[in-house]
């Protein structure tokens, strides 16, 4: 099990703005080596736009981003990454064992053909995973939770050193979901795990620190997310209530008086 130890992401004063709107506002946050740091806020609070900052598929407009001590690019062979929304052909005829397989291709070598290192690595992600029996099935024919598992071992046969998962969660069914997240529990022994997520509730058990996204950051260093927490990220009391499946409930607003 890796130990939290030197920080491998280092996010400094950071500024950013869409369209002349601020999105993201001095923002500083250290990621050790080993965390499980799972991303929550508010729907355009500015969670993703994070996450693309520290893979470098943004550019702060002011501060800086640093992942191994260098510019995200610098380092993306060490990283590994799960978007929001993987778009899908069902009717494509690829199997699941050949969607990871894309994840050994090398730089400059195209469509290479495979060595058996590659094939071996993608049997290993695809039994860590849990979705090695459907190998020689095609993309089109699983569940919502069986293609999200498949995306993971894909990002995971090149062996980053760190995890990005970007709503990874949210075509899971509610049932399935603590099967899944005692799976990341599992990876996070060896891979240090970026998560953003809705899903509060059952994250909040798996976790090792946790960052509220609204414009600005709060950070926690512990795998708990507190009323207060919650009250200064959405801005309104948040009440945190769980039936067996995780959900949100938010307090009326009350009206202002008005002068």
């Amino acid at each position: 099990m890796i130990q939290l130890s030197e920080t491998i992401i280092d996010v400094s004063g950071v500024w950013f703005a869409f369209n002349g709107q601020p999105v993201l506002q001095d923002v500083n946050l250290k990621v050790p080596r080993g965390d499980f740091l799972v991303v929550i806020g508010p729907n355009a609070g500015g969670k993703t736009t994070l996450l693309k900052l520290m893979l470098g598929l943004l550019a702060p407009a002011r501060g800086s981003v640093r992942v191994f001590g260098r510019p995200p690019a610098k380092v993306a062979h060490r990283i590994g990454y799960v978007p929001q929304n993987v778009h899908v052909n069902k009717t494509f005829p690829v199997s699941v064992r050949d969607v990871v397989l894309m994840g050994r291709l090398r730089t400059g070598k195209g469509w290479s053909r495979h060595r058996p290192q590659d094939r071996a690595a993608t049997q290993a992600a695809l039994e860590k995973l849990g979705v090695w029996e459907v190998r020689d099935r095609r993309i089109g024919e699983l569940s919502g939770g069986q293609l999200q598992r498949v995306f993971i071992a894909r990002a995971l046969v090149s062996a980053p050193e760190v995890l990005f998962l970007d709503e990874a969660m949210a075509s899971i069914d509610a049932q399935s979901r603590g099967e899944f997240y005692e799976t990341l529990t599992e990876l996070n022994r060896t891979v240090t795990i970026v998560a953003v997520s809705h899903d509060m509730m059952i994250l909040s058990s798996h976790v090792k620190s946790v960052a509220c996204v609204n414009r600005d950051l709060h950070y926690h260093g512990a795998g708990e997310i507190t009323q207060e927490m919650l009250d200064a990220t959405y801005r309104c009391p948040v009440d945190l209530v769980a039936h067996g499946v995780p959900h949100r409930v938010l307090h009326l607003h009350k009206d202002e008086p008005h002068d």
